[in-house]
């Protein structure tokens, strides 16, 4: 949720769902694990202990994607 001025607000199970399913997709796959990656990243936004927001998640989950299309990070 957000607040009124456009904050995202702390939310435990939002946070936690959000990593369950993380944990759940996450396989031998590298898409699967990306998408871990990505949602794990995106739970962020809820964790009332992290300090981010939508646009450095923008900005590392399109640091991801680009890590997949070079083919690795040590490319």
């Amino acid at each position: 949720m957000t607040s009124s001025d456009g904050r995202f607000e702390p939310g435990p199970e939002r946070t936690r769902l959000l990593r369950a399913v993380a944990d759940d997709v996450r396989g031998e796959s590298s898409e699967s694990q990306q998408l871990a990656a990505v949602l794990y990243r995106v739970s962020d936004l809820y964790d009332a202990d992290e300090e981010t927001t939508p646009e450095e998640i923008y900005r590392n989950v399109r640091f991801i994607l680009d890590v997949k299309e070079r083919g690795g990070l040590n490319r």
